[in-house]
Formats: C-alpha cells, sequence, structure tokens
C-alpha cells in the first residue's frame, strides 16, 4: 500500500504555503534577512513545535514568518513546497497564501504574490507540477482588511483562482465576510472557508458557508458529519471537503478515518491533504499512509478519495478529464 499510494497520481487542494516553511529555510532566511531568531538550530526549533490547539499552533505559526521579507523568499518557499510536492507525485495543486501575514509586517503585497507565482511558473516548466494560488483572509482580522486586500489582488486576477479564509475561526463566523466574498464572486473567483475540526458554532459556520455564502469547496469540514441536513446539502450540492488527516490529530487525537470513511459512504466528496506539512511533519503522501493504516483502508478508498481531489478541483473540463485518466491509468497497471 505504501508503494501504491507513494506513486499514485495525486492532486492536493488545502496546503498554505508559509505552513511548507521547514526550520532549515527559516534558517537560511533568517540569516540573509538579518532576522533574529530564537533558536540555535533546526532541531531546536521543531521542539518548539509544541502546539495542542489552533490558537497554540497559530502563535508559533505568524511568529515564524518574520523571515520571509523578500521576493526571493518567497520564491523559495514555493519553489521547495512545489519540488516536494513533485516528488510525491502530486501533479497538481491549489496554494493558500495569507497577505495580511506579510502586509503586517511591511512586506509589499507585489512582493509576496510575484515571488510566489514565478516560482509557480517555474515549477510548471522545470517540474511539470501545475498549480494554482487562493489567497486567503485571516478571519481574526477585519472585514476592512480583507475587502483592501481583495482589492490590492485586482492587478494579478489571473493568477488567483480563489480566495479562502482560515486562521482562528473563534468568534469570526463566515457571515463576518459575506461582502467581501460577494465582492470575489463578482470577480470570477471561487470560494472556500475554513471550518476546522471541533471549533465553536461550527455546525452554524458550516451552514452559512453552504447558505449564506455558498461556498464551492469547505476546507475541513468534518464536523459536518453531526448533522444530516448539512451532509445532504454537501452531496446535493457537490461541494468539495479538503479533509486533513495529520493535522486533524493534534486537536482530536485520531487520523479521522471513521469520519472519512463515513463521507464516502454518504457519497460526500472527501479529499486528502496536508495543511501544514512542515510543522505536522507529514506531506501528502505521509497523511495518506497514516490514513490508510489507522482505518485499514482498500485500494478502492484510497483511489477514490484522490479522484475526488480532482472532481473538485478548480480546473476546466477537459484538464479535469486529463488528470482522471491519468489516474485511471495508473490504478489499471497498478491492479
Amino acid at each position: 500500500m505504501h508503494t501504491f499510494i507513494e506513486n499514485m497520481p495525486k492532486a492536493e487542494l488545502h496546503v498554505h504555503l508559509e505552513g511548507t516553511l521547514e526550520p532549515e529555510l527559516s534558517f537560511e532566511l533568517a540569516q540573509r534577512n538579518h532576522v533574529d531568531i530564537p533558536y540555535k538550530t533546526a532541531e531546536e526549533m521543531l521542539k518548539a513545535y509544541d502546539f495542542y490547539d489552533l490558537p497554540s499552533f497559530l502563535t508559533i505559526y505568524y511568529a515564524a514568518m518574520s523571515v520571509l521579507q523578500q521576493e526571493e523568499d518567497f520564491y523559495q518557499l514555493t519553489w521547495n513546497y512545489l519540488s516536494k510536492a513533485a516528488s510525491q507525485h502530486i501533479i497538481y495543486a491549489e496554494l493558500f497564501f495569507d497577505p495580511q501575514a506579510h502586509t503586517s509586517r511591511g512586506v509589499d503585497f507585489s512582493t509576496v504574490i510575484t515571488g510566489i507565482h514565478k516560482a509557480q511558473e517555474a515549477a510548471k516548466k522545470e517540474l511539470g507540477i501545475d498549480s494554482k494560488l487562493i489567497m486567503c483572509f485571516l478571519r481574526e482580522l477585519s472585514a476592512e482588511s480583507a475587502m483592501e486586500h481583495l482589492k490590492l489582488a485586482k492587478p494579478y486576477l489571473d493568477w488567483l483562482v480563489g480566495v479562502g479564509l482560515d486562521s482562528n475561526e473563534k468568534d469570526n463566523p463566515p457571515i463576518k465576510f459575506t461582502e467581501v466574498f460577494q465582492a470575489a464572486r463578482a470577480m470570477g473567483l471561487k470560494l472556500t472557508m475554513h471550518c476546522d475540526v471541533n471549533q465553536d458554532n461550527t455546525l452554524t459556520h458550516i451552514h452559512q458557508c453552504l447558505h449564506d455564502i455558498e461556498v464551492d469547496r469547505i476546507d475541513h469540514g468534518v464536523n459536518s458529519l453531526e448533522d444530516d441536513n448539512l451532509c445532504q446539502t454537501i452531496v446535493e450540492k457537490g461541494i468539495g471537503l479538503t479533509v486533513c488527516p495529520v493535522s486533524n490529530r493534534f486537536v482530536v487525537q485520531s487520523l479521522t478515518s471513521d469520519e472519512i470513511r463515513t463521507m464516502l459512504k454518504r457519497g460526500m466528496r472527501a479529499t486528502i491533504n496536508s495543511d501544514d506539512p512542515a510543522y505536522f511533519r507529514a506531506y501528502l503522501n505521509e497523511n495518506f499512509i497514516e490514513l490508510q493504516q489507522e482505518g485499514n483502508f482498500t485500494r478502492t478508498e484510497i483511489a477514490t478519495l484522490a479522484a475526488n481531489a480532482f472532481h473538485v478541483a478548480w480546473i476546466g473540463k477537459a484538464e479535469k478529464n486529463h488528470y482522471l485518466k491519468e489516474l485511471q491509468r495508473y490504478l489499471d497497471t497498478a491492479a
């Protein structure tokens, strides 16, 4: 099963570029940009990754971003992830980035998105991996700040496929950003929002995503299984759910294998993703492998999860069919 998973063509739809910042790159960028960091070695930094819930994780996560300052930093961050993804037979990826976490530190929006885009172009040409970019808003910041950043993105709309909502969910419901997401939809962008596992008012937030914001996808969304009406709506609308098993384990001490199998049985478009792999120490293959081990998933179930990602990816029909045929060819050969 390990070899089957590792060599299977895959798509990843839920990965935060800032969450791919490995300790080794942090040290390199800190030295280059003359940034003081409170660790002497990469190993020491790893030991400091002591988080147990979303707020404790975010504290460490945002502090680490201080080393990202120049266009070349964002290029290298993106190139490193896409190189790793290509090595894991990921042939398509949709990448989250959080511009507010950088502009709030005095880094220009253009610096961030240009570095990322150049790396995407280079990776497509040199590694054969295609990717698209999703701009996320930090939900603990104001809706006005989100709208300001949507305006900053207007000159770069051709580089974006959608917008998302992430970070601290507590007291920051989806409807707080209704106008911003309406404006993004009017610009032709796709919509997704995080509904993290076991957060306060999570069912209300999922309901708002589906009925008030009318998202195209939901990130995480595991708690939807607690409400049959929500599940039915997700199935009827063909909403994709980007589940992240290893990061779930830090919240619920489980890879949510039972929940993911239930989603498959109910016809929900569950997909597997790595979220913040540098922090959770697991990229996409490791998420699939650990999930398979915990839940004893069959090849057919693993293949369905992989196919779901291509089905709900924000790509055209021809491209989608191409990727699905590539996956099917692999499955036929592996059989």
